[in-house]
């Protein structure tokens, strides 16, 4: 790990509220990379009490594995997160997601619309940069499409025991970071509002921010851009699911720190509430607003 040079600390309320609406040169696009399907309790706290008076149980849930790309005529193309690497359909047992974890969790019930290695090779443009919202491992399967030499950041605490999980994930982890140089992380100082755990002015023009939300694991990092068309909110796995958003009820037993993590849910959804032209996009799903627009 070292420090990202990229970036300067910011005040929510003196530069994101002042400009949100304000549009920018950035465009967003969110991919759908694959549908799969994962254990509802892991992605919504069932304890919730909103959970138990809709009468929520486990069940495999349908989600999509997502990748935003973030383009800017400046400051060039980047993705947030990083979708699925081609060799997951062509040659799955030399991907990084293979062996034991990819059995247990499944990876054969991965349905790949796009890989990474594709998508990126029909891009007019070079990949400038990778911005992880977290290192979880939907997230990062596309990591061995990205060219070597690639900046990648990331928040802090990471690459941490703790976040890294049981040893057969880590495997995976490092077969994704092949090739890669060091990682930055984003050097988020105390939000002197008190909001947030951190935010970060990604290129000093209060176009892009990095926002800290710790809690489903220590370095959570949701995204916030101003585009053409009006503020994009990436969430990241701060909240999961269309339905965990719409009733306010956290992420399940995928979070490390489950407080941690509800309180920076409730804290990113009631700053969405303040701002209602922000388009929410959530970590794997849609949101009902957004289905509504199809």
């Amino acid at each position: 790990m070292a420090p990202a040079a990229l970036g300067s600390a910011a005040s929510p309320n003196a530069t994101i509220a002042q400009s949100l609406d304000e549009p920018d040169r950035w465009s967003v696009e969110t991919v759908n990379a694959a549908d799969w399907a994962v254990p509802l309790k892991g992605l919504v706290n069932l304890k919730h009490p909103e959970a138990k008076a809709a009468g929520l149980e486990s069940r495999d849930e349908p989600i999509q594995v997502y990748f935003h790309a973030l383009r800017h005529p400046e400051h060039g193309l980047f993705i947030v997160d990083t979708g699925v690497e081609k060799a997951q359909v062509e040659a799955p047992k030399e991907a990084a997601f293979r062996g034991l974890v990819a059995k247990v969790l499944p990876a054969d019930a991965l349905d790949v619309h796009v890989t990474t290695a594709d998508w990126l090779a029909a891009q007019p443009e070079a990949l400038s940069g990778v911005f992880l919202t977290h290192l979880h491992l939907d997230h990062v399967m596309g990591l061995p499409d990205v060219p070597s030499g690639t900046p990648i950041y990331l928040g802090p605490g990471e690459t941490s025991e703790r976040s890294l999980g049981n040893g057969f994930v880590k495997k995976v982890f490092r077969r994704a970071l092949e090739g890669h140089d060091v990682l930055r992380e984003w050097q988020f100082s105390d939000d002197p509002d008190g909001r947030f755990a951190g935010v970060v002015d990604v290129f000093g023009d209060a176009s892009l921010w990095a926002i800290h939300v710790p809690g489903h694991t220590p370095g959570s990092t949701a995204f916030l851009v101003r585009t053409g068309d009006g503020p994009v909110l990436l969430t990241g796995d701060v909240s999961h699911t269309a339905w965990g958003w719409e009733h306010g009820v956290e992420p399940g037993t995928f979070s490390s720190d489950k407080s941690a993590s509800a309180l920076s849910f409730q804290i990113l959804r009631a700053f969405a509430a303040e701002h209602p032209s922000l388009d929410v996009r959530l970590g794997h799903q849609p949101t009902p607003s957004a289905l509504a627009a199809r």
